[in-house]
């Protein structure tokens, strides 16, 4: 007998191919496909999904929801999207492994308004230890990577200098001890102190580790190469990949709002190092606002030296009046957009402002309102603003070698409305109502393409023996409502999720049930 049998629907199976019409059963945590008649086949649950279509759990390849499922295992504002894996450790700041327990407790008070802060004390060291924390104890599934910012922080520690030969040979190692335990490559985030501190040689070094491995180069570019031309920061990262030998990913991908040059050079770039032989993929958001950790925007150099260090700067008025001087002359860094994620009780106030309204209420200069709050909110606010062209998104969710990834911050109670719909809007907005995909495509942009880029051998397809990730959604009347004003609003028309076998979303409702796993690379 099998455990559930979901009958009546449209089987899009990932591969990119059309829909048919079957029956999918499963069996603990794998499927089977069912063909033709369904006599004698009993099972202990049925679910009728006539009018409905039926696919694999959506992947999320760029996540930042690792530490917020520990607090808030049900998980729901990505599980009731669809999700059903996510990919952590994104941009350079993944929280294993560390020599300390007060290491540990810095990056993640450094990182609090990008990742969250998790149960604490946090009580892990190692990658293999961190995975164990997601072992039926969250919503989904959760893969991680190995950002590049812990690699630093073991071996050169959190200042703003050159790696030694000895150093760059122990960070070698902690790649490749990181892989050993589960994780799928290496992640950088160029603009997040410390791990923006290493060079490119640094990191086709640390590429090539990962790369005899079988793992992926997942990277935020560097913007301060902007300077040097439109394309430098993803140029740099396909020198890492070429000199390494690494597949590269380009996350959160995209045309900036400014909308400068054209797109056609940045899908252009990704097309011709894939003619020359390249293995390069990107991801991108579906949303025009982007979000990350409020403290992106202070100088570099005043996080030279970890939190203590910007909380020093951020003290101390000579410091403060240089700051100041540097972030007025690239006013968009902390002017665009709104802010959240306050947890003083007298800045809840502000929650979902900008700047320069939270500057009025305060009677304040606008940059000593944005450094007093960071100061006060011990460096956790978190940052929402106009990120992404919109004129040009639909050329980058519909783009053959592009998938889906959230970028969602779900910290906060104004966050970017993507937190709630980045997945189903793919099927509302660029499938149904802009006819941007066919559907069978759409779908494999976030089931089989992401589980492929990540070598996760039995997920994202629906196929006998595959694991038991499943969607069922209406394709006529699912819909992301969650508005910049109204983030918080779950998608409408997603009845069922199913993640290793198990109901967690179940006639639009949580079950309360935390079946995720947390996946190895190589193993899973």
């Amino acid at each position: 007998m099998l455990d559930l049998l979901v009958r009546n629907g449209l089987i899009i199976d990932g591969t990119g191919s059309p829909g048919f019409y079957g029956a999918v059963g499963v069996e603990g945590d794998e499927v089977s496909i069912l063909r033709g008649s369904l006599d004698g086949v009993q099972a202990a649950r049925v679910i009728d999904a006539a009018g409905h279509v039926v696919c694999p759990g959506f992947i999320d390849v760029h996540s930042h929801g690792g530490m917020t499922m520990m607090k808030e295992p049900r998980h729901e504002p990505k599980v009731r999207q669809g999700v059903t894996t996510e990919l952590i450790g994104i941009d350079g700041n993944s929280v294993a492994p560390f020599r300390s327990r007060e290491e540990l407790h810095r990056f993640i008070w450094l990182d609090s308004g990008l990742n969250d802060y998790p149960p604490m004390p946090a009580d892990w060291l190692t990658v293999a230890d961190l995975l164990t924390k997601f072992d039926k104890k969250g919503a989904v599934n959760i893969a991680y990577i190995l950002g590049n910012s812990p690699v630093r922080i073991w071996s050169v520690g959190w200042k703003d200098r050159p790696a030694t030969r000895a150093e760059l040979q122990d960070m070698k190692a902690v790649v490749r001890e990181a892989m050993e335990e589960g994780a799928f490559g290496l992640s950088t985030g160029l603009d997040y102190p410390p791990g923006s501190f290493a060079d490119t040689s640094e990191l086709i070094e640390l590429s090539k580790a990962a790369a005899a491995m079988g793992g992926i180069y997942h990277t935020h570019t560097r913007g301060s190469l902007r300077s040097k031309g439109l394309l430098a920061p993803w140029e740099e990262a396909l020198e890492i990949g070429r000199k390494s030998g690494i597949p590269v990913h380009l996350t959160h991908y995209r045309q900036s709002a400014e909308g400068v040059g054209s797109h056609q050079d940045y899908l252009g770039l990704v097309e011709k190092a894939r003619d020359e032989g390249m293995d390069v993929t990107f991801d991108c958001y579906t949303y025009v606002y982007s979000s990350t950790r409020a403290i992106i925007a202070c100088p570099q150099w005043a996080q030279d030296g970890g939190p203590e260090r910007l909380m020093e700067a951020l003290r101390s008025p000579d410091e403060r009046a240089v700051m100041k001087r540097e972030m007025a002359q690239a006013r968009r860094n902390y002017r665009e957009g709104w802010l959240t994620n306050f947890n003083q009780p007298h800045n809840k106030q502000y929650e979902g402002l900008s700047i320069a309204e939270i500057a009025r209420i305060r009677g304040q200069d606008e940059l000593d309102t944005f450094l007093d709050l960071l100061l006060d909110e011990n460096l956790g606010v978190t940052t929402v603003g106009l990120g992404t062209n919109p004129q040009t998104l639909p050329d980058f969710v519909s783009h053959p070698c592009g998938m889906i990834g959230s970028d969602a911050v779900l910290m906060g109670d104004f966050p970017s409305p993507r937190t709630y719909g980045c997945f189903p809007v793919v099927l509302a907005e660029f499938v149904r109502a802009e006819k941007h995909l066919k559907l069978p495509e759409a779908i494999r942009k976030m089931t089989s393409f992401p589980a492929q880029r990540l070598g996760l051998k039995h997920r994202g397809i629906l196929r006998d023996g595959f694991k038991a990730d499943i969607v069922v959604f209406n394709p006529e009347t699912v819909k992301a409502p969650a508005t910049r004003w109204e983030p918080k609003q779950f998608p409408i028309g997603i009845p069922y999720v199913i993640v290793n076998g198990k109901v967690v979303v179940d006639t639009g409702a949580h079950t309360g049930a935390t079946p995720g796993r947390g996946l190895r690379h190589g193993r899973d």
